[in-house]
């Protein structure tokens, strides 16, 4: 621990001995109540105190109390507030013992709160009791100490802490709670990165929470809900209405987490993936504009921006075509990043189309920082020998590259047929990774039966379309075009992040619009809404609803979708006809979404939505790497509290109340 105190740089100027002798001025008497003033020449400094305030009740009162009892201690100053206006006053400062040094006779702490750290020091000739209560103090104590706050010696003034040129003089220390067992990581640091496993961090949360990056993680989430909640309030009318946490289960892309029923046997409430149902029945209720910061839940696979719970900023907007819409959204977000980050975003937002950003990117939710566009190159193989492209292309499927700038000077043979970025395209689910590398005199080289294949040409034509020169690498991927677009994104973008062509410096923000309303699967051999079943179709593809447009639109920030929404069908025909596509008939659709149907025959007027996941953003502005850093108390990637040990096991009675057992096989 004393290496560790040594190394931090704001208590660098005593790791020499002072320079300056404890002479009268750090053990003068301080002031008592109705004391005139009284200067100490400390070094160059000069300090005045006076009109010291007494805090309430008399301060020679016992250091501290021995016994067990609670006590609510007031406070009078906040530790991360006190500046030099505050020298001579006389103050009570309540925290936790962020730091704890013995050097020549005296004891320096650093107390924090949830406002900041300060400095303070004993004075153990003229206060013993407060001096003798300091050196028992560890790391992590709940403390209340009372002193008066003067200025450091210039010499220790500590320009990288806000409240660096001053410190408190203590008179009393009282323990308020102490850390009783063995502390599993240090809450402050010397250099404030994180080497401590996750799944400590969230064992010990509440210890987690305390330090300075979690804690101000937290605040920047509260201070973005804030702001959206003042903006659309206050700029725009909006009502936030609270929705139903026990509801119905309804198919939305992802497993339900299912509540059973005690006073309805054998029935079950679903925990809602998205207030999606209820917010366009308010729509119908008259409710103009809508919006609620909604606690969502969704029983899925788990990665670093997912959890089991998580919330979202939902809205819905009725008698709003799609361009207020979108510029509504664009000023809601341009503000958010403005206030929070000082970033100004474009203004209009640039959009994509479905269909451009899955051809030139590979990816509805494309990161436009750097380049290495896709590049449909099937023309030039469709007449050359080479079988592995040819036959794809003869079973209907395409051939595409992306050009990497000097690549063929960074990646070796070796590298590319079985090194990490060949991994990374079998993960993709290619079955290989064709190259070929542009040399210096303009020639290919590269697997001899892919250069074998191409004339003069088709080499031409290849290295134009690609716009490739010496020195460039040109990977390919063949097949299926979902294969191939999956694989060459990320290629794309493992790339871009191993080569530093990502400019962290942008801020690439775009819509995405013109999805398809469906999507083949292929196992199930059936339609399923890319979205959601209750987004609209453009109204020009009525007639083949199958292969129709939807009126949606994701907004995509550094290549992470962090909203997304859609103009609702409104009229029950319409409703009944997409409903059918998906496989479910109008016998299920009356028992699944009679509510809502009935609804829409009750004069719903035309109406949109987006939902935002605002755990998502607050990551992003936040630039933290997972979500879990942004939620105060996360699930694990295997969906479990590590503080809390949820979920667990319950009392036999409360599964009989249920009419539920247990099959001990499954439970093994």
């Amino acid at each position: 621990m004393s290496k560790f105190l040594r190394a931090l740089p704001f208590l660098s100027l005593f790791r020499r001995p002072l320079s300056f002798s404890p002479a009268p001025w750090l053990y003068a008497t301080f002031m008592k109540q109705k004391a005139q003033p009284i200067s100490y020449n400390r070094a160059v400094c000069q300090l005045s105190l006076s009109s010291i305030a007494p805090l309430d009740g008399d301060h020679k009162k016992p250091p501290f109390s021995t016994k067990e009892s609670l006590e609510w201690v007031s406070r009078s100053a906040l530790c991360g507030e006190l500046s030099e206006a505050d020298v001579g006053n006389r103050i009570r400062l309540c925290g936790w013992v962020a730091l704890h040094r013995v050097h020549g006779g005296l004891t320096f702490l650093n107390l924090r709160d949830h406002t900041g750290v300060v400095q303070a020091a004993t004075l153990p000739d003229k206060f013993p009791d407060a001096h003798h209560m300091a050196n028992e103090l560890r790391l992590e104590y709940v403390v209340a100490l009372e002193g008066v706050v003067r200025l450091r010696p210039c010499e220790s003034v500590n320009q990288m802490m806000k409240t660096g040129k001053i410190e408190v003089a203590v008179e009393h220390v009282q323990v308020l709670n102490a850390f009783r067992s063995k502390l599993p990581f240090l809450v402050t640091t010397y250099d404030g990165k994180d080497s401590v496993k996750e799944e400590i961090r969230l064992r010990y949360r509440c210890l987690d929470l305390r330090r300075h990056q979690m804690n101000s993680n937290i605040m920047l989430r509260h201070k973005v809900v804030k702001l959206i909640r003042r903006y659309l309030e206050d700029v725009h009318n909006f009502v936030e209405i609270e929705t139903p946490i026990l509801s119905r289960s309804t198919p939305e892309g992802a497993r339900d987490y299912l509540v059973p029923s005690r006073v309805q046997p054998g029935t079950f409430y679903a925990l809602p993936q998205s207030p999606q149902l209820y917010k366009q029945m308010l729509m119908v209720s008259g409710f103009d504009k809508y919006y609620q910061i909604a606690r969502c839940f969704r029983d899925e696979d788990l990665r670093a921006d997912r959890q089991p719970e998580f919330t979202q900023l939902d809205m819905e907007l009725a008698f709003v075509p799609l361009e207020e819409m979108l510029k509504l959204n664009e000023d809601l977000i341009r503000k958010v990043f403005l206030e929070i980050k000082g970033v100004e975003l474009p203004n209009p937002f640039p959009r994509l189309t479905y269909a451009e950003a899955m051809s030139r990117f590979g990816s509805d939710r494309p990161d436009l920082r750097f380049d290495l566009e896709l590049r449909d190159v099937s023309d030039v193989f469709l007449k050359t020998d080479f079988k592995v492209f040819t036959e794809n292309l003869a079973n209907g499927g395409v051939v595409k590259a992306i050009r990497v700038p000097s690549g063929a000077n960074v990646y070796s043979n070796t590298s590319l047929k079985k090194g990490d970025i060949y991994n990374q395209a079998i993960k993709s689910g290619a079955k290989g990774l064709p190259f070929l590398k542009v040399s210096s005199n303009g020639g290919l080289e590269g697997p001899p039966a892919l250069v074998s294949s191409l004339g003069p040409a088709e080499k031409e034509n290849l290295l134009g379309r690609c716009s490739a020169a010496a020195g460039d690498l040109i990977l390919f991927a063949s097949g299926h075009i979902k294969t191939v677009t999956r694989t060459l994104d990320q290629l794309r973008i493992w790339v871009a992040h191993e080569l530093g062509l990502v400019d962290h410096s942008q801020h690439s923000i775009l819509w995405v619009t013109d999805f398809p309303m469906f999507d083949w699967n292929d196992s199930e051999q059936r339609f399923e809404a890319l979205h959601h079943p209750f987004t609209a179709p453009n109204p020009e593809d009525l007639g083949d609803l199958s292969s129709a447009r939807a009126l949606a639109y994701d907004m995509v920030y550094n290549g992470v979708e962090i909203g997304g929404g859609s103009l609702r069908i409104y009229k029950r025909k319409v409703q009944e006809r997409v409903l059918e596509i998906v496989g479910i008939s109008p016998e299920q659709a009356e028992a699944k979404f009679g509510y809502l149907l009935e609804a829409f025959d009750m004069g719903a007027p035309p109406h949109g939505g987006i939902a935002y996941g605002l755990d998502r953003l607050v990551m992003l502005l936040a630039g933290a790497n997972s979500i879990r850093d942004v939620i105060a108390f996360p699930k694990t990637s295997t969906a479990h509290c590590a503080l809390t040990r949820a979920p667990s096991e319950v009392d036999p009675q409360q599964l009989k109340d249920l009419v539920f057992s247990i099959d001990p096989q499954h439970q093994e």
